[in-house]
C-alpha cells in the first residue's frame, strides 16, 4: 500500500498540496488498495486520488484532514 494514503478514511474531507497545486475534496470510496475516489469540494468533480501524485511528491507536498470546530472550517 502506498504510504501516502494509509490514513486516509472514507467521508472524511482533506486538503492536499502538492507543487504549488492546492485541492479540497471528500473522499468518497476506494477503488483499490492504493487509490481513493475523490470529489473536489470547490468544483464538484469526481477524480481518483491517484491523479493528484501522478507525477511525484513535490518538496512542498502535504495533505491534511479538514477539521471543523465549532460549525467553522
Amino acid at each position: 500500500m502506498n504510504p501516502i494514503f494509509l490514513n486516509i478514511r472514507i467521508g472524511k474531507t482533506y486538503r492536499l498540496v502538492n507543487y504549488g497545486e492546492k485541492t479540497e475534496f471528500k473522499v468518497l470510496r476506494r477503488i483499490s488498495e492504493d487509490n481513493f475516489r475523490a470529489k473536489n469540494t470547490l468544483t464538484l468533480e469526481d477524480f481518483d486520488l491517484a491523479d493528484l501524485i501522478q507525477f511525484g511528491r513535490g518538496p512542498d507536498f502535504s495533505i491534511r484532514e479538514r477539521t471543523t470546530y465549532n460549525g467553522f472550517q
